[in-house]
């Protein structure tokens, strides 16, 4: 991994938690997870965001885990870059595959979400990440190289030092099955040579590309040591002190 890309890890907590239990994953959090060398970033639920980043260390980031692409209006039930900004967090969570492809969520919103994050102050967690039937048809990069051209086309080349890639294999997500860090690699190597082409050479060796899909404290030292892989968006394991082993995965 370059020396310039910080290590990440992120978890996103998914539509799980009550206060009993967020503040035991706080409890962790900041006992264990403060770490000067790793940037870390948890990602309540909406209801709990304002909550968590007063308790959580200010060294540790929160997201939401989705906004509108607008800043207010008749979205019943939606939540824009603006509120969460506005509750002193400073990321959000966008295209994850749970978005696209249980809400439907379009390459192309995907895109104009993350344009209008970026332009109201947040960074951005952009999650892509191919299907099984998509991976066993060979189209793995043609599908990543898609979701992430629809965010190229809708910002600055400047916005991409507030974005991290999120490479989350839908098959992988949630099911106990996980790319083997060789699978992880290949693609996250193929990702940067491509940004390279598609943005430059200074995003694409800047650009931190992190690894999701049932990543726990088993596999997580064996990812983490690919050059490619610069950290980790955690879902399960990110409820549980097994979080700690995974924000430790390079020490």
């Amino acid at each position: 991994m370059s020396s310039q890309r910080k290590f990440f890890v992120g978890g996103n907590w998914k539509m799980n938690g009550n206060k009993q239990s967020v503040d035991k994953i706080i409890e962790f959090v900041n006992k264990d997870c403060v770490d000067p060398d790793v940037e870390v970033v948890v990602g309540p639920s909406a209801i709990y965001l304002d909550y968590v980043r007063q308790k959580v260390n200010p060294a540790v980031g929160v997201a939401g885990q989705n906004c509108y692409k607008v800043a207010s209006g008749a979205f019943t039930g939606d939540n824009s870059a603006d509120m969460i900004k506005d509750v002193g967090c400073e990321w959000v969570i966008l295209g994850h595959s749970e978005r696209r492809h249980v809400f439907g969520e379009s390459d192309q919103l995907v895109g104009e979400k993350v344009q209008y994050a970026l332009k109201t102050g947040l960074k951005v967690i952009a999650c892509i990440g191919e299907k099984l039937e998509e991976r066993e048809a060979g189209q793995t990069e043609a599908v990543c190289f898609r979701q992430t051209q629809a965010i190229i086309d809708c910002i600055q080349k400047s916005d991409w030092a507030n974005i991290v890639i999120a490479y989350e294999p839908v098959w992988a997500i949630g099911t106990g099955k996980t790319a083997t860090p060789e699978q992880a690699q290949e693609v996250h190597e193929k990702l940067r040579k491509w940004l390279k082409e598609k943005v430059s050479a200074d995003v694409a060796n800047s650009v931190r590309i992190i690894y999701g899909g049932s990543v726990n404290a088993g596999n997580c030292k064996d990812l983490g040591g690919r050059p490619d892989i610069d950290g980790f968006l955690v879902g399960g394991a990110s409820l549980k002190p097994d979080f700690i082993t995974i924000v430790k995965a390079r020490k």
